[in-house]
């Protein structure tokens, strides 16, 4: 009976252990490294740019075919 009884636990551990690991954990967002969000924001400000750039452009272009 000792015996029964300490396989079936064995078997119970590692279900639980595996449903576990399966389970998400928590709702804590990932870590990103100081180096990784100075490149983020380097990228951001350069998109932001771009974009400005863009819409001046598009400015210029409506200036010019107004005259």
């Amino acid at each position: 009976m000792n015996r029964k009884k300490k396989v079936v636990s064995t078997l119970k551990k590692k279900a639980k252990k595996a449903n576990a690991k399966l389970a998400p954990h928590s709702n804590k967002p990932r870590y990103i490294s100081k180096a990784e969000r100075e490149k983020m924001a380097l990228e951001a400000e350069v998109i932001q740019k771009e974009e400005s750039n863009q819409q001046a452009g598009k400015a210029q272009e409506e200036q010019v075919s107004a005259e």
